[in-house]
């Protein structure tokens, strides 16, 4: 590239794409507000310019929507436990979240503590804030319902959003995850996304499922990235498909891996796509591992057995 036009377009975003005009001490220039190519000196500017600009600027908005879509999240939506700091297991049913304070805490924390409980004569409590846990699941609603009137905490609305939805109530359970999704719940985003897909107390639309799972997937969410997944593949975008699902193996997602098996076995995936999704997987895999956690699922398994055999 010639030294001329290098500076012709290092200088390009500093006068308005529409009428030309420079940025100076009184002119304030913006960018587009759905791409980063050009600036404008207002909003008649930006209007004037839409038709010119339009269709690079829909390309330039699409390629930056996929590169936060594929962006390979640090760790699942889940986030790390309250108490000893390492990443939540996929599998939700390997945590529990303290009805008292919303707090999550793996099954290892919650384990050692009940045991330190045992052992020292102690009334059980919540492992994070020490408050006597509920006695009843109407006791647990009602501190839940405290939390959001008083800290609007999306993770108490998200599961008010499950708690209605357990009772077949989707009117309400709409209500709470669009709350909790405002606020930023990933959860919350997943649970609408199927709601509009399924149209379970909202018209059907596949538009706004789509925009909530992708919110989901990018904020962390494996279960959204294999819904998506199953999306494109159906509309053959098997590369889109491959990478939502190796995103999601990466965080320790067992179903995607084993979708990724399967696509290697039929000649979708490389066999340098199924051993990248392979280590990635049981790195994610690894991180979570503890002591403490393998001690509390040797114990449910034990207390499992003995309901089996009695």
């Amino acid at each position: 590239m010639s030294e001329n036009k290098s500076e012709e377009l290092e200088g390009a975003d500093e006068v308005c794409a529409s009428c030309g005009i420079a940025a100076i001490d009184d002119i304030t220039l913006k960018f587009c507000d759905d791409c980063d190519l050009v600036k404008y000196c207002s909003g008649n500017c930006r209007e004037n310019h839409r038709e010119q600009h339009e269709e690079e600027c829909k390309k330039r908005k699409a390629e930056l929507h996929d590169k936060q879509l594929f962006t390979q999240p640090d760790i699942s939506h889940l986030g790390e436990c309250t108490l000893c700091c390492l990443p939540l297991p996929i599998d939700e049913r390997k945590s529990s979240m303290m009805p008292c304070c919303c707090k999550i805490i793996c099954n290892g924390c919650n384990y050692a503590n009940q045991k330190r409980e045992r052992e020292a004569g102690l009334k059980h409590r919540c492992a994070f804030c020490r408050e006597p846990l509920p006695k009843s699941e109407e006791e647990s609603d009602r501190n839940f319902m405290k939390r959001i009137k008083k800290h609007n905490d999306p993770v108490a609305i998200t599961h008010m959003g499950k708690h209605h939805a357990s009772k077949g109530e989707y009117k309400k359970t709409v209500e709470y995850y669009t709350k909790a999704a405002k606020l930023g719940d990933v959860g919350a985003y997943f649970h609408l996304g199927c709601l509009y897909h399924n149209g379970k107390g909202v018209e059907k639309d596949q538009k706004k499922a789509m925009y909530h799972l992708e919110q989901a997937a990018i904020g962390g969410h494996p279960q959204a990235r294999i819904v998506l997944a199953g999306y494109e593949q159906k509309n053959g975008r098997s590369e889109r498909a491959v990478k939502h699902l190796m995103i999601a193996a990466d965080l320790g997602c067992d179903t995607s891996l084993q979708c990724i098996k399967e696509l290697f076995v039929y000649g979708k995936v490389s066999k340098e796509e199924y051993a990248s999704a392979l280590r990635g997987y049981q790195t994610a895999v690894n991180e979570m591992k503890s002591a403490e956690r393998d001690e509390a699922k040797a114990f449910h398994a034990r207390q499992l057995n003995n309901k089996i055999d009695n």
